[in-house]
């Protein structure tokens, strides 16, 4: 037998047939006359040189080649048939299907618990994996399908890279509940120059540490206050905790994290803000999966835009510049 001398279309008429055991049915089927069905099954015949069905009082029984070949034929036929139109159903509660996403340490801390969390109840078979992946490199290893999406401090602006805004995020500062930036301090939110009179802790990988924040210390002239550069966010909290420093987090971090540490929560002067955006390439736009799993995402994580005019921007995007992406 040599595949390539095999019409496929033929394949069909092998499954109709195996399906309704019934060359008349099988033709009904297809669309196909009684003789252009029997015709089929000539050639298929002599193609596997087997009979594949046998004739009884009860209609036709396949063989024991027919057997072998024919459920197989059908489960290819129909996976090609959902490639094609793209049309299969995602069936979540049943689906084995493994993604892979890309989170930077504050990323996975930030979002990986809730992600598990909901796809234990929803997709309870599936598995996701979160691949390291330099920020520089997310939109190339979309496009290889090395990772399927992504989520963090990204604008990529490699062609085919679609993305959502998830929600816009200001920077505040923590300390330990009993610090006060000066005797008499009245409310959460710190002045400039109380902020230039406290010890900063910051955690400054660039996958993590975004140019906003660099900004604002740099336009108050606070660079030389830093006295701690982290390189994860997880350290922060216990230094804070056991010092008398300051150390600036975004606010979903601080949120997630009060409760479990106990520390105080500030807001900044003119807080720089930054885009969390969901991101995947256009050549997965229509995989039924993946837009299952995207729009999980954006339900667990997705927040209205603030109302205020320029917020959700830094000082740089308020002036109309391009914001600089290191990290995610």
């Amino acid at each position: 037998m040599n595949f390539r001398q095999l019409d496929l279309n033929l394949l069909r008429v092998l499954v109709a047939i195996y399906q309704t055991r019934s060359v008349t049915a099988a033709g009904k089927m297809l669309a196909l006359s009684q003789p252009a069905t029997s015709n089929a099954l000539a050639r298929l015949r002599y193609f596997f040189e087997d009979e594949l069905f046998l004739r009884t009082p009860h209609g036709l029984i396949p063989t024991s080649v027919c057997e072998h070949v024919a459920p197989a034929v059908a489960n290819e036929l129909r996976s090609l048939e959902a490639l094609v139109s793209g049309r299969e159903a995602f069936d979540p509660m049943h689906s084995h299907v493994e993604w892979r996403v890309s989170l930077s340490d504050l990323g996975e801390m930030t979002f990986l618990p809730t992600l598990a969390a909901a796809l234990h109840v929803e997709a309870p078979h599936a598995r996701l994996t979160n691949v390291s992946v330099l920020a520089s490199d997310v939109a190339a290893a979309l496009e290889a399908r090395e990772i399927d999406f992504s989520i963090g401090i990204l604008h990529p602006k490699r062609r085919g890279i679609q993305a959502d805004v998830l929600f816009h995020e200001p920077y505040v500062a923590i300390s330990a509940p009993d610090w006060l930036p000066s005797a008499g301090h009245q409310g959460k939110t710190l002045t400039p120059s109380e902020l230039a009179s406290a010890s900063l802790a910051v955690a400054a990988p660039t996958a993590t540490f975004h140019d906003s924040v660099r900004d604002m210390l740099a336009r108050l002239k606070l660079d030389h206050r830093i006295v701690v550069r982290a390189l994860h966010y997880g350290a922060l909290p216990e230094i804070v905790m056991n010092s008398r420093m300051l150390a600036i987090v975004p606010t979903t971090y601080a949120r997630n994290a009060k409760d479990r540490y106990g520390f105080k929560v500030w807001t900044l002067p003119d807080p720089p803000y930054y885009d969390v955006r969901l991101i995947w390439h256009a050549n997965t736009a229509r995989d039924p999966s993946l837009q299952w799993v995207r729009a999980l995402v954006r339900r667990l994580f997705a927040q209205p835009a603030p109302s205020k005019r320029g917020a959700g921007r830094t000082r740089r995007e308020r002036a109309g510049a391009s914001p600089a992406i290191p990290g995610k």
